[in-house]
């Protein structure tokens, strides 16, 4: 009598790996704050050096709380180009290309909505070195004087497409898409210089693009922020003091060599390093961590804010003829009062759901 075969016994399953759920990395909130709060105060400090004309004789109070205040904010720029590598190489590579383009359209509708504002802004004030006309036009192409730090963000998306189209290649994707807009990028400055030269017309600047410092702290900074806890010592005190000591070469530099000085100056190198390391692995208490974690978030749209806070107060209260306790006082409040008016203003359009449009 024929017999059905007995069914052949299920192969072993093996359990799956469950994945490693990444800590959230509060230390990089801190730097990321803190870089938020060193170039408002950045700004604040250059536009007292700016009001006595950048020399010390012509207000040495204000020159030199100006001064101070500009050098201390210098680690702010590299350390943001740090954050964004870490950010594309370790923290959140992309996994494909609609992913990318999410994150650029993320910077850009604020870039392009902040850039109008700040034209308005210039033309009711009447502080707009150009028509209107003119300048929209220009700020496709590269930043201009109304909305000034902006110039950070035309470098900023070269630098991530860049990165992120090395992490897809890696990770076996082919993105033909994203290698044709960087192919753009790099050819269009000389471009524009052969259509100019061609049609003897003065076309706008082309500044969709970045320098080789700008990758290099992109790509150490995601090396030395991916470094695990412990990898830099225990103690954090010799970096606050290669901190410190590079603090002192930038003051010394921008008043005795060149104002302002270079972010690819290895006086800024190692003052940003300093910062970076002595801050890499903090550990913040966790009644802190909402705080932190929601100021953090609001720093990006902060930053595209605070030009406009700042330019009210400086206009009104920044004079050549300040003693040195004044000026040093007013640098501080105004840093403090635009930093909060500015992380406000930004953390009430979050609640109202603007943050894809504002920041």
């Amino acid at each position: 009598m024929p017999t059905t075969p007995p069914a052949p016994a299920p192969a072993p399953t093996v359990p799956e790996t469950p994945r490693p759920v990444r800590e959230h990395r509060y230390d990089i909130d801190l730097i990321r704050l803190l870089c938020s709060v060193g170039v408002i105060g950045l700004h604040a400090g250059s536009a007292f050096v700016n009001a006595v004309g950048r020399t010390a004789s012509q207000g040495p109070g204000t020159y030199w709380a100006g001064l101070t205040a500009d050098s201390v904010g210098r680690f702010a720029v590299p350390l943001f180009f740090a954050i964004a590598g870490w950010v594309v190489l370790v923290g959140a590579p992309p996994k494909d290309g609609a992913r990318l383009r999410r994150r650029v359209v993320r910077i850009v509708v604020p870039l392009a909505v902040w850039t109008v504002l700040y034209l308005a802004w210039g033309r009711l004030r009447g502080t707009n070195d150009d028509p209107v006309g003119e300048l929209a036009l220009d700020s496709v192409f590269a930043s201009v004087r109304p909305a000034y730090h902006l110039w950070y963000l035309y470098a900023y998306l070269p630098v991530i497409l860049v990165l992120g189209l090395v992490v897809l290649v890696r990770s076996g994707r082919r993105p033909w898409g994203l290698g044709a807009v960087l192919l753009v990028l790099a050819s269009a400055p000389s471009l524009f210089g052969d259509l100019a030269e061609t049609t003897g017309r003065e076309l706008p600047r082309f500044g969709w693009a970045f320098g080789p410092y700008q990758l290099i702290y992109a790509v150490l900074g995601a090396l030395l922020l991916a470094a695990p806890a412990g990898a830099f010592g225990r103690r954090r005190l010799p970096w606050a003091l290669l901190a410190a000591a590079g603090l002192a070469g930038v003051i010394a530099y921008q008043h005795e060599v060149h104002y302002a000085i270079p972010y690819a100056h290895v006086l800024v190198a190692l003052f940003s390093c300093g910062v970076l390391i002595s801050l890499h692995g903090l550990r913040v208490p966790e009644r802190m961590r909402p705080t932190l974690n929601r100021l953090a978030d609001a720093s990006f749209g902060a930053y595209l804010v605070h030009v406009l806070v700042l330019g009210v107060l400086t206009d009104a209260f920044v004079r050549a003829d300040l003693s040195g306790p004044a000026a040093a006082a007013l640098v501080v409040g105004i840093t403090v009062a635009t930093t909060a008016l500015s992380f406000g203003a930004a953390m009430l359009w979050g609640r109202a759901g603007a943050g894809k449009v504002l920041g």
